[in-house]
């Protein structure tokens, strides 16, 4: 199936020469003959090249005279080069790209650095979990892409709730308030939503995730100290595309959803909607839920308008209705008495509207305008306790995309405003906090030759209650050989203070005190380098192998301290915390067998601690294998392994290390696929390892959340492909 890039120009370069031609085609899928938006063709040996306008249409510039090869790429698509003289009498009017059959080392284009380079080409280091990848997980997590990162190296979702399973992510050890959560480039899961944000988040209208690790400042300001997950959704193309999926599982858990796209001519749309029901479960028998009640509704409509040729407007919008309730599973069926009378109730709401303008000055030039509203109401609910409040933000951001010779340059600049009112009859002491920033920044994309490539950004942001921070950040790409390159990062961040973070989700805000005036802003620094290599072994077996260096040090970090009368207050830290570590993937491809195998090694360290200096819930080493063996529209079948290391929990005791294991197949017949997953068939659960509930039974405590505690859950279902 074809898949389509945001169609966007990139990849476009110019050099002085002494033959100055021009090379005009449209390139088309083979088999559809539809235009393949967003493909790319270069001149071999040269940093000339150019990408696929909104109906397909290439034009490279500037090619010197004589024998030239160009080669032509797309995503999923055998390349293919082409020899011509220049200049030509004639161009060709069309290309045709045909479907590869088994996409050995994928080549992909990427969106967050806003320049939609290959990754080979983008000197910021960027991880991408492709379509194919989405697929697979969706079929064991349909409702939430928890499942999708849970299982990538350096990345831990980190669940905050032991009943209500609320969740966070955390990159290379860092709590999940130094991620950027961004959804086709726009910031909207921060703040008070941060706790629901990643299972409000459905995988079925998803293109890619793109994953930037470590600090992403110049494009994306505060609260990316840690890295950035961007979430990048489909586009309609000229075929009608209509995916629904239905699934059930074991655990009592139902889902059903349906994505439906399509273009004419200067019109599409996509369509998302979802449904998630979830009975109460509780595994262990000890009356409290493992999987809360839940019930969860997506609606997810986006209008795309292809003005003219170098114009596009995208009008969308996504809500998502959920309501989750946990605790005493007496409770839940209405049988509460005075010993049955713990619940965690969570009630939310989210609507997001945004709208995303694209005019293509020239060839080498693009405006860009965003503009996107987001509001969130959460109530949540334990005994003698309730907890109200809507938090609302706004993202304007313009930018300018222009080419001039080696150098790809992106100016613009932002407003971010973000508003949390607590309810009335929410607690006593109001935690309202309103934070506005405004922001400058410039980016150089700047290929020095064929081999050495750099991305140089400078940002500056004013915030309007903690100041200036300057933030510049650079990139450097060195690619050997074809086989082998190496990157080199290295940049600041900072994180302004706010009482929404995994400790106070975890004390569902319970006697947590307003941000004091007086506080400082978080700042970074850090820096990652990393090697690449990849290559095809007897044109059969396709390997690669990525290791990653990173370092990250937070000055004046922000802790939460319980006081003599038992409030909880954060404060600034004179001592840092550091992480560092590595990361090593590696990938082999002998069709129709895939083996991956990931490990990570992560030291974080709380230097503001006396004695033992761990940052809490952290395993020192991860270890990631997945084996699949896939026949393409036939059937799909694969065997996952995770290995996870002794953690610290906050009182300094350790836990466990312990393995998990799943399995999952996939047969597909025709547009119709049956699958089904075994997830972690050795059933560990926390509960087996230690006790988690501690009395009294009416108003119990929890121990912290590190590894699952649902146990092993079978879920199997249909996909339809229309």
């Amino acid at each position: 199936m074809t898949r389509f890039i945001l169609p966007i120009l990139a990849l476009l370069y110019t050099s002085v020469v002494f033959g100055q031609n021009t090379f005009t085609t449209t390139l088309r899928d083979a088999e559809s003959k539809e235009v393949l938006v967003g493909a790319t063709a270069q001149v071999k040996g040269t940093t000339i090249g150019a990408s696929a306008d909104l109906n397909g249409k290439l034009t490279i510039n500037n090619i010197p005279d004589g024998n030239q090869t160009i080669t032509f790429r797309y995503v999923g698509y055998d390349n293919i080069s082409i020899a011509y003289v220049f200049p030509l009498d004639t161009p060709p009017v069309e290309i045709f790209l045909r479907q590869s059959d088994a996409e050995q080392l994928e080549e992909v284009i990427v969106t967050a650095t806003r320049t939609s380079r290959t990754i080979e080409n983008t000197p910021t280091r960027i991880e991408v979990i492709s379509l194919e990848e989405i697929d697979e997980k969706s079929n064991m997590r349909p409702s939430n892409v928890a499942m999708l990162l849970h299982e990538s190296t350096g990345i831990q979702v980190q669940q905050t709730s032991y009943t209500s399973a609320t969740a966070t992510i955390r990159i290379q050890g860092l709590d999940g308030k130094y991620t950027q959560l961004l959804k086709d480039g726009f910031p909207m899961f921060g703040g008070f939503s941060s706790g629901l944000s990643i299972l409000d988040i459905p995988p079925l209208d998803l293109r890619q995730v793109e994953i930037i690790k470590g600090s992403a400042s110049t494009l994306y300001g505060g609260g990316s100290i840690a890295g950035v997950v961007n979430f990048v959704s489909k586009e309609p193309k000229d075929k009608r595309e209509i995916n629904i999926i239905l699934n059930q599982t074991s655990a009592l858990g139902s889902d059903a959803g349906i994505f439906t796209s399509y273009r004419k001519k200067k019109v599409g749309f996509t369509l998302l909607t979802t449904g998630h029901y979830q009975k109460e479960y509780d595994v262990d028998k000890d009356d409290f839920t493992e999987i809360p009640q839940q019930g969860d509704f997506t609606f997810n409509p986006k209008i795309f308008f292809y003005l003219r040729d170098s114009t596009r407007l995208t009008i969308a919008n996504a809500s998502n209705a959920s309501n989750r309730l946990g605790g005493d599973i007496h409770v839940i069926q209405g049988n509460n008495d005075n010993y049955h009378r713990y619940y965690e109730k969570n009630n939310s709401f989210r609507n997001v509207t945004y709208v995303d303008f694209n005019h293509w000055l020239n060839a080498k030039s693009r405006l860009t305008v965003k503009e996107g509203v987001s509001y969130f109401n959460r109530r949540l609910q334990i005994p003698d306790y309730l907890f109200v409040g809507t938090q609302i933000n706004s993202y304007t951001d313009v930018s300018y995309i222009t080419t001039v010779k080696k150098h790809t340059l992106v100016i613009g600049g932002n407003y971010i405003y973000d508003d949390f009112t607590e309810g009335q009859d929410s607690s006593s002491v109001k935690r309202n906090q309103t934070q506005s920033t405004a922001g400058v920044y410039i980016q150089d994309n700047w290929d020095i030759t064929d081999k050495w490539l750099a991305e140089m950004g400078l940002r500056t942001d004013y915030h309007f209650t903690y100041g200036s921070f300057v933030l510049p950040r650079v990139s450097l790409l060195y690619k050997a050989t074809e086989q082998l390159s190496t990157r080199l990062g290295a940049g600041l961040g900072y994180k302004a203070p706010t009482i929404f973070v995994e400790e106070t989700e975890a004390l569902a805000y319970k006697d947590v005190a307003p941000i004091d005036a007086n506080l400082d802003a978080e700042q970074s620094y850090g820096a990652s380098f990393d090697i690449n290599y990849r290559r095809t072994i007897l044109d059969k077996l396709g390997f690669s192998v990525n290791h990653l260096f990173f370092y990250t040090t937070i000055d004046k970090p922000l802790i939460l301290e319980q006081d003599t009368l038992n409030f909880y207050h954060f404060k600034n830290q004179p001592k840092p915390i550091q992480t560092y570590g590595f990361e090593t993937n590696m990938k082999f491809i002998l069709d129709p067998l895939k083996l991956f195998v990931g490990y990570t090694f992560t030291q974080a360290d709380a230097k503001y601690k006396v004695g033992r200096q761990f940052v809490s819930l952290v395993p020192q080493n991860q270890l990631n294998i997945a084996l699949l063996c896939e026949k393409e529209r036939k059937f799909k079948i694969g065997v996952e392994a995770y290995w996870r290391d002794k953690q610290y929990l906050s009182d300094g005791s350790g836990t466990n290390a312990y393995w998990e294991f799943g399995f999952f197949a996939e047969k597909t017949f025709g547009k119709v696929s049956l699958f089904v997953n075994f997830e972690n068939f050795t059933d560990t659960r926390q509960n087996r390892f230690q006790q988690v509930v501690f009395p009294p039974h009416e108003n119990p405590t929890f121990s912290e959340t590190w590894t699952h505690t649902e146990g092993f859950v079978i879920n199997g279902g249909i996909k339809l492909r229309l």
